[in-house]
């Protein structure tokens, strides 16, 4: 029979082994976890709780104290199908108050684990499962690395088991692209620790994408998996420690980097650049304003690079917040505007550039471009109006035909002669005489006895 181990230290929580796990992982903080439980009165043996009777794995947050002590520690040294008893002190428990009715005060309590198995802590900005982290050595220290930090780490990248890259790489954090470290990992980076070792599960939008990556032999929409080291890092001052000049002179320098990337064509992560050193920018004195305009600009143009031009769209209101007539946020916008197919907005935003500019080559080009595809969708409509005028009246012209098709034929029959249901008697000689002439209504009495 296993012994019981100290997980605690004081003695206060001992764990004893009913049935090895398999590997060498265990969970860790973050993790969501599914387990099943007994729980019984260490006193009396009396059972109080078991998701076992309730046929319900039970799931919770590993490390976030939703349970009590206990829980955390013992389950966060369990390997996956991990059997065990888990011995708990008060004071790890429910301590001096207990759980009315069933655990009483100061009471010590033993668990039957088994654990099932668990998914990692989800870092992923929209909570999508897309980062999932797995902690296998922690770090140490509470600092952790920020935006613009540099950060020296060791990764190992795998797909399906298979190493497909393994290198050192030291860089800034939020422009790892320009090295070939995928976005999830910079993403990662922000919640470790120096020295952790973590295993990240990235899905597609977070690593390759639908590209994949040839090179590396990574297919088109993988999901892939990085053992990460953070071995080192610096991280750049807190922004409430700076002076407005020294935030200014940041600002200015992620721009010029920004600018860099821009005329390199990597406008991913120019635009990165640039929004960063927008949060720079609270001061309003003449300099700041001028700089957040160019930035804005700039940060125009890799939005339509990246053809994302509705967020481009929203880039010049907030430029021409600071210059309602500044000539390049007017343009910038009709160009979105006309990818987007919004010719009577584009033809406004050129004709507004036009209303400063006379002579603007640009727009002038861009106006004739309009009103051309504008006189092009109105023709094209009138087309399709006309074609449904005339496919209603066919359809009116075809219902009018059918509904005269169900109407009795009256030149068929002949006429003056009486049906059966016409006749008031059994036909005179006359009527057998003369079967074509025409008896009105009116005059048919006159006859009757002729």
């Amino acid at each position: 029979m296993e012994e019981y181990i100290d997980l605690s230290g004081d003695g206060g929580v001992q764990k004893r082994i009913l049935q090895e796990g398999t590997g060498d992982e265990k969970p860790s903080k973050g993790c969501s976890v599914s387990l099943h439980y007994t729980g019984t009165l260490d006193a009396d043996g009396k059972k109080f709780d078991s998701s076992r009777d309730r046929n319900e794995p039970f799931q919770f947050t590993l490390g976030q104290g939703s349970v009590i002590k206990a829980f955390d520690m013992g389950v966060a040294s369990m390997k996956l199908g991990e059997k065990c008893i888990l011995k708990c002190a008060p004071q790890y428990a429910y301590g001096s108050s207990g759980s009315p009715p069933n655990i009483p005060p100061n009471a010590t309590l033993n668990f039957e684990l088994e654990i099932l198995g668990w998914k990692g802590e989800d870092l992923s900005p929209k909570s999508d499962a897309g980062i999932q982290r797995f902690i296998l050595k922690s770090g140490t220290g509470k600092r952790r690395p920020n935006a613009g930090g540099m950060v020296k780490i060791h990764l190992v990248g795998r797909h399906e088991g298979r190493v497909f890259e393994e290198r050192d790489v030291e860089f800034s954090l939020d422009e790892g692209k320009e090295v070939g470290v995928v976005s999830g990992i910079e993403l990662a980076l922000e919640k470790f620790h120096k020295e952790e070792t973590s295993r990240l599960i990235l899905k597609p939008q977070y690593a390759f994408g639908a590209e994949g990556n040839a090179a590396l032999g990574v297919p088109a929409n993988a999901t892939v998996e990085y053992t990460v080291t953070l071995q080192d890092f610096e991280c750049l001052v807190e922004r409430s420690m700076m002076s407005q000049e020294e935030m200014l002179a940041q600002a200015k320098l992620l721009r010029e980097k920004g600018t860099k990337y821009l005329k390199e064509e990597k406008a991913e992560l120019a635009l990165k650049l640039y929004e960063r050193a927008l949060t720079y920018l609270f001061d309003q004195s003449a300099e700041a304003e001028a700089m957040k305009l160019a930035i804005y600009l700039n940060k125009i143009l890799c939005l339509q690079k990246m053809k994302d031009h509705d967020e481009a769209k929203v880039a010049c209101v907030e430029a021409l917040n600071l210059d309602s007539k500044n000539v390049k946020a007017l343009y910038r916008r009709g160009m979105s505007n006309l990818a987007l197919g919004d010719l009577d907005r584009a033809l406004q935003d050129f004709t507004a550039v036009l209303d400063i500019e006379p002579e603007n080559k640009a727009a002038l080009n861009q106006v004739t471009i309009c009103k051309h595809k504008i006189k092009e969708y109105n023709d094209q409509q009138k087309k399709v109006f006309a074609n449904m005028f005339t496919k209603f009246a066919q359809s009116d012209s075809k219902k009018a035909q059918e509904e005269q098709s169900r109407q009795p034929d009256v030149m068929k029959q002949k006429f003056g002669e009486w049906g059966d249901d016409e006749r008031e008697h059994e036909p005179t000689r006359f009527e057998q005489e003369n079967p074509d002439v025409i008896m009105l209504n009116d005059l048919h009495k006159q006859f009757r006895n002729m």
